[in-house]
């Protein structure tokens, strides 16, 4: 009886164990599930996860305007550049903007909450440039790429920069020589308005060089404070400098068009140049019609079919023509798309970095290449006239002439290369 009893107990144990290997064979195939793929049962494939952007900018505050339109281009830029679908290999881009408030502190701490709690793979911003200066040190620390759009102080892709930092806005040396090629010549004497700031300061300090190595010489300077409403004083020490011309380099609301006029620096011989701003302070400018200037973007200036589909979008979606920062915007936006597409949609920091290095990459103003050396966006600048054009509400940016990514390049100021 014992002999019979062992061999069933040791067939009953084979079965179980034959079975139990059956099912574990069962539950070792692979799944169809996995990866993108849909597996037999149906589940959904898995999802990428999205790319993040973070853009801290100027919603509210002296630069709300300029931060509105880069936000309005940047979502332009987005769609031109994936066809409409919000992709880019495979993976969704998702944006989160914070407002800086044009404050360099707030602006700081809008940048640790998209880096620590909305944990941003690249940063967008400024409009401000102290508000950029104030986020550099932050992409350096996170090692996240940032894309500098429209801040323009010298020191972004100078004395602050680091490698993490790339700037599609142009920069004040880059004003500088537009401006300085628009007026500067032997003898002439130059006076120059400017706001006590980064921006301001930055555009002086490279201005100055420009235009006297055209001969020029600047008799005085004047730094009012960035929010002032009141210009008298310093008009009033610019005209008794008797200069042959103002250069005024002015960025916000609280423009000084309108005391320049009331206070009839033209009918005193003094001629007035600057950079066109937005359409809004340009509504203001009525006075200065026939000034010779320069501008960073005006609608009608570029041609080329980026700047087309830039336009008519713009009209469709604002009911508006797009404004002096839009392109700007658009402009961070294609660069960063490009970058995405050579690195397979990978954000981490060292392949974007090695990705847009000397990349050249279409714009709305046309096309645009990232400085190896500072990662400074070399880009077109146009020589222009301020003229009155029927139907149009302000006076109207009329082309002279284009100055070349070439012709504008800026000194290397970042001492690191």
């Amino acid at each position: 009886m014992q002999p019979t009893n062992s061999k069933r107990l040791t067939a009953g144990i084979v079965a179980t164990v034959g079975f139990a290997l059956l099912l574990a064979g069962c539950g070792s195939q692979p799944s169809n599930s996995a990866g993108t793929g849909a597996g037999a049962s149906g589940q959904a494939p898995v999802e990428k996860a999205p790319i993040k952007i973070g853009i801290a900018t100027s919603q509210t505050g002296a630069l709300e305007a300029y931060g509105k339109q880069s936000i309005r281009g940047f979502e332009l830029g987005l769609e031109y550049a994936t066809k409409g679908s919000k992709q880019v290999a495979g993976r969704s881009i998702q944006v989160v903007i914070e407002d800086t408030e044009t404050k360099p502190d707030v602006a700081k701490q809008k940048a640790l909450k998209l880096l620590e709690d909305a944990k941003v793979d690249i940063l967008v911003g400024s409009a401000s440039s102290t508000d950029a200066l104030a986020i550099l040190p932050l992409a350096q620390e996170y090692k996240k790429v940032m894309v500098v759009e429209p801040a323009v102080a010298d020191a972004i892709t100078g004395s602050q920069w680091n490698r993490y930092i790339f700037r599609t806005g142009r920069n004040s040396s880059q004003d500088a020589v537009a401006g300085a090629t628009a007026i500067a010549k032997p003898g002439v004497k130059i006076a120059v308005l400017a706001p006590d700031s980064a921006y301001g300061r930055d555009g002086v300090k490279a201005f100055k060089p420009v235009a006297e190595k055209l001969g020029a010489k600047l008799v005085q300077e004047e730094f009012p404070a960035a929010n002032t409403t009141d210009f008298t004083a310093n008009i009033q020490r610019i005209i008794n400098a008797k200069p042959d011309y103002l250069f005024v380099i002015w960025a916000g609301a609280n423009t000084p068009w309108q005391q320049l006029s009331d206070m009839k620096l033209t009918e005193k011989g003094i001629k007035i140049s600057t950079s066109a701003p937005d359409m809004a302070a340009l509504k203001t400018m009525w006075n200065m019609v026939g000034m010779e200037g320069f501008s960073v973007y005006y609608h009608e200036l570029p041609k080329n079919p980026t700047n087309d589909w830039l336009i008519e979008e713009h009209k469709k979606k604002y009911n508006e023509p797009p404004d002096l920062f839009t392109a700007g915007g658009m402009s961070a936006a294609l660069a960063l798309v490009q970058a995405l597409e050579k690195t397979g949609g990978d954000a981490d920091a060292e392949k974007l970095i090695a990705a847009m290095e000397g990349m050249s990459f279409d714009t709305p103003k046309g096309q645009m290449t990232f400085r190896k050396e500072d990662h400074q966006a070399l880009q077109t600048l146009y020589a222009i006239k301020l003229e009155k054009k029927e139907g149009v509400a302000w006076p109207v940016p009329v082309l002279v002439r284009e100055m070349t990514p070439e012709e504008t390049s800026p000194p290397i100021r970042n001492q690191k290369n």
